[in-house]
């Protein structure tokens, strides 16, 4: 994870002296710009306990008791408890083949609790199909898009000494790991809360929207009242342009890489997103994804935002990725020791 430290939004300064100050709402509910738009700036956090597909058992069952909810709210303080104990000083060795660890439990932020809307607690993000799950797959899909699988050996070097791997050079590795965008579809869209860096930050003008992610402080620009580029112009975040209708900032993305941050979809994918202010303190946010080259149906789903008092901090991706080094260092190894070579490189002498 990149280090934490806080951020000058330079970049952003001449956006936001574009803003004009807040106007009170016709009801008083919700701020408005003196245009008498919903004001949708500020800081939200997005972090959420509940998941984005609903468990099979619960089937077409939306909403969450005030009991259930709690229960899950107490598990998840549990599991955080456990996560905070000191390590025993003098434990042993993880088991072969066993996991090492990965963050410790510090860094996790995804939430206290499930999310509500209309006052219901929810039990998926996903709202349609019924059942609360991603629907059918086309036939012959390639499906999810999985990390490559690593037993632990250079695997690829069966199909000959010299033969070429995942690991050949950096820009084959996914963006995420590389820095380039935040893991999880962070930024998306559709955006979806994440492991941990859930801060999300509107800034708001008449004719341009401003979305900043706080994982690897990616930055969506909605072009208000506009048209989409030319469609060979693809872009990791995708193009996004957005309008009104009423109350709701509706927001239309395509032009998506081959391989977008939604990582189940691909760059044939559309994604509308709806932002509506429930209350002065939550924004409503929903999606609808279509990708009729993988889905044999379009899918819906939508999570409450909460305002937050927080600041959206950096995320030093690039300057704390000893990882990367690490992974190709880690393969480098792996294919000397396929070939018979000694790990500094010696040439194989049967060879």
């Amino acid at each position: 994870m990149g280090s934490r430290i806080a951020i000058c939004l330079g970049g952003l300064a001449l956006l936001c002296l574009t803003l004009v100050p807040v106007a009170t709402g016709q009801n008083g509910d919700i701020p408005r710009t003196p245009s008498g738009r919903p004001d949708l700036s500020g800081t939200y956090d997005v972090a959420t306990l509940t998941p984005m597909e609903r468990p099979t058992e619960l089937g077409e069952k939306m909403a969450l008791s005030e009991e259930e909810a709690a229960e899950i709210a107490e598990g998840a303080r549990q599991r955080n408890e456990r996560r905070h104990r000191s390590s025993d000083p003098n434990r042993g060795a993880p088991q072969a083949g066993g996991s090492v660890g990965g963050y410790n439990g510090v860094y996790f932020d995804n939430g206290d609790d499930a999310f509500q809307i209309d006052g219901q607690w929810r039990t998926s993000i996903l709202i349609d199909p019924p059942n609360g799950r991603y629907p059918p797959r086309v036939d012959g899909s390639d499906g999810v898009r999985s990390r490559t699988p690593n037993p632990g050996t250079a695997f690829w070097l069966e199909a000959g000494l010299d033969a070429p791997g995942p690991y050949d050079n950096m820009e084959q590795r996914p963006f995420g790991e590389r820095c380039l965008l935040g893991f999880g579809s962070t930024a998306g869209p559709p955006m979806l809360p994440v492991l941990y860096n859930n801060h999300k930050r509107i800034v708001q003008s008449e004719d341009t929207v401003l979305i900043l992610i706080e994982m690897v402080h990616d930055a969506r620009i909605v072009r208000m009242n506009a048209a989409h580029a030319p469609p060979e112009i693809k872009k990791w975040l995708g193009d996004s342009i957005g309008w009104w209708e009423g109350d709701t900032l509706v927001v239309e993305t395509t032009n998506f890489v081959d391989r977008p941050a939604f990582r189940r979809g691909t760059g044939n994918m559309t994604v509308r997103e709806r932002f509506r202010m429930e209350s002065a303190d939550t924004l409503i946010y929903s999606f609808t994804v279509e990708d009729p080259t993988v889905w044999t149906r379009p899918f819906r789903g939508e999570y409450a935002w909460p305002r937050s008092d927080h600041k959206v901090f950096e995320y030093a991706c690039h300057e704390a990725n000893y990882a990367l080094e690490g992974i190709m260092q880690g393969a480098r190894l792996l294919e000397a020791e396929f070939r018979g070579e000694a790990p500094e490189g010696i040439a194989n002498p049967t060879r």
